[in-house]
């Protein structure tokens, strides 16, 4: 089968399509064939060596959708359509996964979308419901808005119907397309704090989701309410934001962090409630993922490119196989 490897962290051009041995499973494990799988910024990180450190060869990849070819497990069986966090990585055609980290979805889901939304809408969901706790009336704030997990958290904020949703982006010629997917307001990291008091009487967000850390979490304190709650997620200015203790004792502020890396590691089991919570909005087609651009497995350093230029609306997507013949695996 094909495969992406990646030697030594480094630009884009690191990463080589190879052919390799289609992984063994073991009890309590599916072999699955990929039809597509997602480019996440994460990716991005790992693969410069800013994310950990990796014992190479690595083969990148979240997430991936395809069908069961084998199975170690009583609770799939071969055939079966699936999602799914794979051992290893996901940038390659067929793919190990535990039992505990894959998810049976409809035949009636379109891959595309299913290949979509692992990552970006499992996440979001325990952001704005576990962890955020947002309730309808409040006012959000979501930075990075135009980004995977930024766009998936507007949707679904409008979806559950909250009061006031405001996005942040670095640049605003994704304002209109930030408003097209169900946000209030738009402003830039350098102007979103007056943006935020001048919609909340200055009083500030109830809520703010912060993946970008560094200035923008300081710059968030500034316009967090009282009793608020800044949920941190990640880093993509590659910076820490650097919080003091009366930031939060006197106004009753919270901070709280978390990791879907860490949950799928530590507590796999975490996921399954939220899989079921988000599986019939698609089914159903009350949300939907936006998708930029599907690439092909050789083209997989274009994607990569596409990615940290910053320029894409919605989700980059591989395709891992051309046909739909799953025979000769």
């Amino acid at each position: 089968m094909k495969s992406v490897r990646q030697y030594k962290a480094g630009t884009a051009d690191v990463l080589i399509l190879e052919d390799v041995e289609i992984p063994a499973i073991q009890q309590g494990e599916v072999l699955i064939q990929g039809l597509y799988t997602s480019v996440n910024y994460a990716d991005i990180k790992t693969r410069m060596g800013n994310k950990g450190q990796s014992t190479f060869p690595i083969t990148l990849g979240l997430d991936i959708v395809g069908h069961v070819i084998e199975s170690k497990s009583s609770a799939f069986q071969k055939g079966d359509y699936v999602f799914a966090f794979p051992n290893g990585g996901s940038y390659q055609q067929v793919v190990a996964a535990k039992e505990t980290l894959t998810f049976k979805i409809p035949e009636t889901i379109d891959p595309l979308q299913a290949a979509a939304l692992p990552t970006v809408t499992i996440l979001s969901e325990i952001l704005l419901k576990q962890i955020g706790d947002v309730q309808k009336e409040d006012t959000i704030v979501v930075h990075s808005a135009a980004g995977g997990v930024g766009t998936m958290l507007v949707k679904l904020a409008k979806h559950y119907g909250v009061s006031k949703i405001i996005g942040t982006v670095g640049d605003l010629s994704k304002k209109d397309y930030v408003l097209s997917i169900g946000a209030d307001d738009v402003f830039t990291y350098d102007s979103f704090v007056d943006g935020v008091k001048q919609h909340t009487n200055g009083e500030g967000a109830q809520v703010i989701f912060d993946s970008v850390a560094g200035d923008v979490t300081k710059a968030s304190l500034e316009c967090l309410a009282n009793f608020g709650t800044l949920v941190q997620f990640g880093n993509s200015s590659g910076k820490a934001g650097v919080i003091s203790t009366s930031d939060v004792h006197n106004s009753c502020r919270n901070i709280k962090g978390f990791s879907l890396g860490t949950t799928r590691k530590e507590a796999p089991a975490r996921l399954a409630p939220v899989v079921e919570r988000i599986i019939p909005l698609f089914e159903g087609g009350e949300l939907s993922v936006p998708i930029a651009r599907v690439f092909d497995l050789e083209e997989v350093q274009e994607a990569h490119r596409l990615i940290e230029s910053r320029k894409h609306q919605g989700k980059i997507l591989i395709r891992l196989i051309k046909d739909k013949h799953y025979e000769q695996f």
